[in-house]
């Protein structure tokens, strides 16, 4: 929007073309996010304990946790809103991409809020049915992924690129569909299996929202892309301002929610945030190097995979606890020792992943 505007003001004040720096538009977004997220974060969290939209905590998890009852949730509310508004005043709203994220986004928050809202304010423990929660996140991840194949413009925006290999790219044809259908719904859910602990799930949300930011911002520019030898995605650079504004609001939201957290995300906020994830990995075409930054995100959802398949084949368990950070928790280790500990690992992974831009 005030790209737009500056376009039109640049006519008579010539120093209005510098909002046309992808860079300097990607600061203004974080900074807005950020603010926006600082000073809305204390009114919601009133409203919220206004009208007792406090977290329920599972009986039979560790005794730790009993103590979180009655916090609010549904905070990611605060999150994609921070995100919303920076990302239409800073972004180029001409530009597919952009809404496609934003699409995604708030369809899977949609899905996440229906499911928090029933649990909460209805008293209903299931929630949203998981059929239909996962019927939902399916139409929305799969009417993403047949609108990015049918629209694009180049081989590229279609085919598999696998890291450490320079001419390595696989034409996938409408396998590209199940595919990205799978990394947009599977981020999802992962991030919302990793989000158990006070800002466990979204510290690394903002560090993978950060190199996927770098990345998109390479892909995007075509002689960056020639010297590094990645897939030169037209347009993808413009998602740079949109990871800058999840990494606002992120860590506006990790204010309120760092231990011990004042609010929870909630489903609205995972839901949205891992999908909003898994959607930029696929436009940039770097879902290989996504699953390596994102492995806290995988290793939690294994955990559960694997737990529940041995208690259905042996009737024993691998973990004490899924996901993997209750499996510590119930091991002894103090709850910020758990969420520490994850964040460094995570640290390690985005630094790894975005090695492997330069080692083809």
């Amino acid at each position: 929007m005030l790209l737009w505007l500056a376009e039109i003001l640049q006519e008579y004040i010539r120093a209005m073309a510098v909002f046309q720096y992808l860079t300097l538009r990607a600061l203004f977004g974080v900074i807005t996010a950020l603010i926006i997220s600082l000073l809305l974060g204390p009114w919601m969290i009133r409203r919220l304990n206004y009208l007792q939209i406090g977290q329920a905590v599972r009986s039979d998890g560790p005794q730790t946790h009993l103590t979180k009852s009655g916090t609010p949730t549904m905070g990611g509310t605060l999150i994609l809103a921070a995100i919303f508004i920076s990302t239409l005043l800073w972004t180029d709203l001409s530009n597919r991409y952009v809404w496609v994220v934003l699409v995604v986004t708030g369809a899977f928050g949609a899905v996440g809020w229906v499911d928090d809202y029933r649990k909460v304010v209805h008293r209903n423990p299931r929630g949203l049915p998981a059929r239909w929660k996962y019927l939902w996140q399916s139409v929305a991840g799969l009417g993403a992924a047949v609108f990015l194949y049918y629209t694009a413009a180049i081989p590229a925006e279609t085919q598999l690129f696998v890291p450490f290999f320079k001419n390595i790219a696989l034409d996938m044809g409408l396998f590209y569909i199940v595919f990205s259908y799978f990394v947009i719904v599977g981020s999802s859910n992962a991030v919302n299996l990793t989000d158990g602990l006070d800002g466990l799930a979204i510290m690394p949300t903002v560090m993978i929202a950060a190199a996927l930011g770098i990345i998109a911002y390479l892909s995007g520019h075509v002689e960056f892309a020639n010297y590094l030898q990645i897939a030169h995605i037209p347009g993808a650079g413009e998602l740079v301002v949109f990871c800058a504004t999840l990494m606002g609001a992120g860590l506006g939201f990790l204010w309120f929610n760092t231990y011990p957290a004042q609010v929870f995300m909630g489903d609205v906020g995972a839901l949205a945030l891992g999908a909003a994830l898994g959607v930029m990995a696929v436009m940039i075409r770097h879902e290989i190097v996504f699953f390596i930054m994102a492995g806290i995100f995988v290793m939690e959802t294994v955990s559960v995979i694997l737990q529940v398949a041995s208690y259905k084949l042996t009737g024993r368990r691998i973990f004490r606890m899924a996901p993997l950070h209750h499996h510590f928790e119930l091991k002894g280790w103090p709850e910020p020792r758990v969420i520490v500990r994850f964040w460094i690992i995570t640290v390690m992974l985005v630094s790894f992943g975005l090695a492997t831009l330069k080692l083809r």
